[in-house]
């Protein structure tokens, strides 16, 4: 037994003891989700850290509900000019780590050196939110701010128009349909003459449902009363990121809708909507992001 092992106090776990505790902590944690209204909070929480894992995402919401930014404790430090106050202590996610190591070459009879190979494995690592740092104020974030006004709708309509992968035309849509996605025709339909805040959700509406229904050749065991459920919750996600009303989405389908599922089954629907608010999340600030620039520049040719 190696010196590290033998002194090792009772009360420090290891690296395996300590992942495995928090594997088993999420699995109970996706368990307990759906009910309605924590799953609601879940979504909303998904929209601030749409770029993290599901795994490291319900890990934020377990340990810092109120979490609004996170980042290493060197990261604060070289990135943003901040220090996490003394005291403070990190919030538990999980890290990939890389190794290589020496297996059995099996596919060469005639050879009996090994194959060296790159493995994947994990280590708990901590972040430190905001509201634990002190130093540098940070610069607000634009783009949650963009919605307010008219200039900001345009930028955020014409993001959704360029990242859209189908032909999207407004129409004069009889009956309580705001919108809906035509798959034959691969086109997108947006109610004429709504509020600029019902247009934005409409349109976020329709391309989640056209992000799912492109998949569903793919994966014919998910059923579409399952897809109907995501596509409200990625809007409903996206929605929440640009901080647009969402009083109107209502999940009490949620408890049913996951009554008997196994953890697995709900963790894959997790990462379903996870990937795609990211997807499209990403797609909207980058094609604002260059709208901005764009702006920017003709504004320093025109002095």
């Amino acid at each position: 037994m190696s010196d590290q092992k033998r002194n090792r106090s009772p009360d420090r776990k290891s690296q395996r003891e300590r992942i495995k505790e928090i594997t088993d902590w999420l699995e109970q944690g996706i368990q307990e989700l759906f009910d309605s209204d924590r799953y609601r909070e879940y979504l909303a929480y998904m929209s601030k850290f749409h770029n993290y894992s599901l795994n490291n995402t319900l890990l934020i919401a377990m340990q810092r509900p109120d979490a609004t930014l996170v980042a290493g404790y060197k990261a604060w430090q070289k990135d943003h000019g901040r220090t996490v106050r003394k005291g403070e202590h990190g919030i538990k996610i999980l890290a990939p780590c890389k190794y290589k190591e020496e297996v059995d070459n099996d596919k060469d009879k005639d050879s009996d050196d090994p194959e060296t190979v790159e493995m994947l494995s994990f280590r708990v690592v901590h972040v430190f939110d905001l509201s634990q740092t002190e130093g540098k104020e940070l610069p607000d974030i634009g783009v949650n701010e963009l919605t307010g006004d008219v200039k900001g709708y345009h930028k955020l309509f014409n993001a959704l128009s360029s990242i859209c992968p189908v032909r999207m035309q407004f129409e004069d849509i009889q009956g309580g349909a705001k919108g809906y996605y035509n798959d034959t025709e691969k086109r997108i339909a947006i109610k004429e003459g709504m509020s600029q805040s019902q247009t934005i959700k409409t349109i976020i509406h329709e391309m989640a449902h056209q992000k799912l229904h492109a998949k569903e050749a793919l994966d014919q065991d998910h059923p579409i009363d399952r897809r109907t459920k995501e596509v409200e919750s990625i809007a409903y996600t996206v929605c929440n990121h640009y901080s647009l009303d969402t009083s109107d989405y209502s999940f009490g389908y949620v408890a049913g809708w996951s009554s008997g599922r196994d953890t697995k089954e709900l963790k894959a629907s997790l990462e379903r909507i996870r990937t795609a608010a990211d997807e499209m999340i990403t797609g909207i600030d980058q094609s604002i992001e260059k709208q901005l620039k764009r702006e920017q520049r003709r504004s320093e040719q025109e002095r």
